[in-house]
C-alpha cells in the first residue's frame, strides 16, 4: 500500500474544495461580515452551535474569533433547551453549523432562539435544508465528495468549514481595526504578548543586581564585583551617579591577551564609554532588537534622567521567554 499516494489523493481532494469554496464567495459572506460587525457595535457577540465533528469546529471557530476581538461563545445544542440557552441575548449573532441542514438537535433550538431576538447565520451544505430556509444569511460549505475512501467520515465538509470560519474571523479582525497590541493583551501569556506588553523595567535587574564599579577601581576589583553579582558586565559610574562606562567579561579576554598585568590597572583605560542602552520605559521587544543589532549581549537601562537604573543581559531574556 502506497502511504504517501493515498495522502495525497486527501489533501489534493481538500485542496480542490477549498478552491471551490474560494470561487463561489459572494455577497452572502459580505452579509455575514457586516450583520457581525452590527452585533458587535451594540455589545452582542456571536454564539456558536453544532453537533458532532461540526461541533468540533465551532468551538474552533468560536476560539478564533474570541481571540481576535469579535466575543464568541459555543452553545451546546444537547443542554441548550434544558438551560444552556441563558448565554443568548437579544442582539446576538447564531452561527449554526450543520452540513445537512436538517440535525434534529439544532432544529429545536431554533424557535427558541427566535424568541429571543437573534439573527441566525448557518453554514451548510444543503441550501433548500430547514436549517438553511431559518437563516437570515447561508454561508455554502457544500463538497462534490468527502475525503474519506468510504464517503461517511466528514474531512473535505469540515475542511471547508473551518476555512470559511477562519476568512470570517480574519475578515472582522481587518473590519474592526484589531492590532497586535490588542492580539498581545488577549494572549498575555505568549511569545507576542510578551514581547508586546512587558517594558524592559519589568525584565531588567536593577541596581540591586547589577555590578556598579567606580572608574578608579582596578580591573581585579571590578572582576570581583562582577563574580558575586553573576554578572557579565559591570557599569562603571561617576561620584554623582552618571554612567562612565562598560566593562564586559569579554573586555577583560580581550584585553589580557596583549596586556597580562590587566588586573592592577584602573578599569578606567577599558570602559566602553558609549554601551548599548535603551529607556525603563521602552517595550522589552526593542531589547530584542537592539542585542540582535549590535551582537552584545547587556544592555545598560537609563531612566528618563540618563541615570543607569538597571541592566539587560541576553540570559535574562530566555528566563522570560522572549526568545
Amino acid at each position: 500500500m502506497d502511504y504517501i499516494e493515498k495522502a495525497r489523493r486527501v489533501l489534493d481532494l481538500e485542496i480542490g474544495e477549498l478552491q471551490r469554496l474560494n470561487e463561489r464567495l459572494d455577497s452572502s459572506f459580505e452579509r455575514a461580515v457586516e450583520a457581525i460587525i452590527s452585533c458587535m457595535s451594540q455589545g452582542g457577540k456571536v454564539v456558536v452551535c453544532g453537533v458532532g465533528k461540526s461541533g468540533a469546529i465551532g468551538e474552533k471557530i468560536a476560539a478564533t474569533l474570541t481571540s481576535t476581538g469579535c466575543p464568541s461563545v459555543v452553545l451546546n445544542a444537547v443542554n441548550a433547551l434544558h438551560g444552556d440557552l441563558g448565554v443568548v441575548s437579544e442582539g446576538d449573532v447564531l452561527l449554526v453549523l450543520s452540513y445537512s441542514g436538517e440535525t434534529e438537535e439544532l432544529l429545536a433550538v431554533l424557535p427558541a432562539v427566535a424568541r429571543i431576538g437573534v439573527k441566525v447565520l448557518s453554514m451548510t451544505g444543503n441550501l433548500r435544508s430547514t436549517l438553511a430556509q431559518a437563516s437570515f444569511v447561508v454561508l455554502d460549505v457544500n463538497v462534490e465528495r468527502e475525503a474519506c475512501p468510504l464517503e461517511l467520515a466528514p474531512t473535505a465538509s469540515t475542511t471547508v468549514m473551518l476555512a470559511l470560519g477562519d476568512a470570517l474571523a480574519m475578515v472582522l479582525l481587518e473590519a474592526h481595526g484589531f492590532t497586535r497590541e490588542d492580539f498581545a493583551r488577549y494572549h498575555p501569556a505568549g511569545r507576542l504578548g510578551r514581547s508586546l506588553l512587558l517594558r524592559v523595567s519589568d525584565i531588567m535587574r536593577g541596581t540591586a543586581e547589577m555590578a556598579l564599579v567606580k572608574p578608579h577601581m582596578t580591573v581585579r576589583e571590578v572582576l570581583h564585583v562582577m563574580t558575586a553579582q553573576k554578572a557579565g558586565a559591570a557599569v562603571a559610574v561617576s561620584v554623582e551617579g552618571r554612567m562612565v562606562g562598560i566593562f564586559t567579561h569579554g573586555d577583560f579576554a580581550r584585553h589580557f591577551q596583549t596586556n597580562a598585568q590587566i588586573g592592577d590597572m584602573a578599569v578606567e583605560r577599558f570602559l566602553t564609554a558609549n554601551p548599548v542602552c535603551v529607556q525603563e520605559v521602552c517595550l522589552a521587544a526593542e531589547v530584542l532588537l537592539l542585542l540582535e543589532k549590535h551582537r552584545v549581549d547587556e544592555v545598560v537601562v537609563l531612566n528618563t534622567a540618563g541615570t543607569p537604573v538597571g541592566v539587560v543581559d541576553s540570559q535574562d531574556l530566555a528566563r522570560w521567554r522572549l526568545v
